[in-house]
């Protein structure tokens, strides 16, 4: 029983929005990443979710769209999607998945307070490291693919790969889709952003209001800041892209996202063709000229002290909220066949 309602079949489900962490209830206090969807989408219905981070889930019946929250870290969403994606009480072969939430933003590709759509998703955890007071003098970094002994090994490993670990792409369909969709949205600016962007004198793309964009996610479990890492994580996409791609946003969860769908694919529970992952910038990953990272780090050593949490939280809905109204709206054309 859910919510005084029971259903002799499996639910069904046209779309699943994720998100990453909510700061207390879901509704009716402070808005983290899943209480926008909760109140205005809306997602009237509470359902016990055992083995999930959050322990429940939420549902709109007419709308047929559930909300799920991971927890923080790829550990946490996965081991939450893989619950979720396991649930006989779901039925999710037609749905599509939408992970809307906060990142980083590399000023060399845009400015805080955006929204990103991301291509690809890139593994900035699984690589061999060396300590950066041994790192060969013509190394760029002291980090090599798993199964390369240097930074640019080539061919580049087949851990390149879908059904791998390493990187995963977005249907470009469904991605350009959702781009052309959304692509003109007026995102929220205010003062406070302006000073933020204004510090970083020398990045014109930092410089420029929040906009929709499209650009790759690097997704790590550790929390770095700093010139130097953002020179590692522009390279580490670059690499794994083969070039193709361009590092935008950086997180922790879409790998763990990524790979329990992927896991899931072949049992036919999940279409990898219906997956989009967005990420809106909380903050810059590097600190503006004449600031230390370590200065940086303990200024937003809490979530709470990002300069865009807010503008960026109320993105995430302004954004994907039309993508998943869409879906809904004409689901008898889009049960069947991607958008194109």
């Amino acid at each position: 029983m859910v919510s005084g309602h029971v259903w002799a079949a499996p639910i069904p489900v046209k779309v699943v929005v994720v998100a990453t962490f909510e700061f207390g209830a879901d509704q009716g206090d402070r808005a983290g990443e899943f209480q926008n969807w909760v109140e205005k989408l809306p997602l009237p219905q509470s359902i016990p979710a055992p083995g999930t981070f959050y322990g429940h889930m939420r549902y709109n019946p007419a709308m047929k769209v559930l909300g799920v929250v991971t927890g923080e870290g790829p550990e946490h969403a996965s081991a939450t999607m893989t619950a979720l994606l396991t649930d006989p009480r779901f039925d999710l072969s037609h749905a599509y998945f939408l992970l809307a939430g906060i990142g980083g933003i590399d000023p060399n590709f845009g400015s805080v307070g955006s929204a990103v759509w991301a291509p690809n998703i890139i593994n900035g955890g699984l690589s061999h490291q060396i300590d950066s007071r041994e790192i060969p003098k013509d190394w760029p970094d002291g980090y090599t693919p798993i199964a390369g002994e240097k930074p640019d090994t080539r061919p580049v490993p087949q851990l390149h790969s879908n059904w791998g670990n390493q990187a995963y792409s977005v249907d470009p369909d469904l991605l350009q889709w959702a781009f052309r969709l959304t692509k003109d949205i007026q995102l929220s600016d205010n003062q406070g952003l302006k000073a933020e962007r204004e510090k970083y004198v020398g990045y014109p793309k930092a410089l420029a209001p929040p906009s929709v964009q499209q650009g790759d996610v690097i997704a790590s479990p550790t929390f770095w800041t700093g010139r130097l890492m953002n020179a590692w994580a522009e390279r580490w996409v670059n690499y794994w892209t083969e070039g193709k791609g361009v590092m935008a946003t950086t997180a922790e969860e879409d790998l763990g996202f990524m790979q329990a769908l992927a896991t899931e694919a072949p049992t036919g529970r999940v279409d990898m063709r219906r997956i989009l992952v967005l990420r809106t910038a909380s903050n810059y990953d590097m600190p503006s000229p004449g600031l230390s990272a370590a200065s940086m780090l303990e200024t937003e050593s809490q979530e709470t002290a990002y300069p865009g949490l807010a503008a960026s939280i109320e993105a995430t809905y302004k954004v994907g909220g039309p993508v998943v109204r869409e879906i809904v709206k004409n689901w008898d054309k889009y049960k069947n066949n991607t958008p194109k």
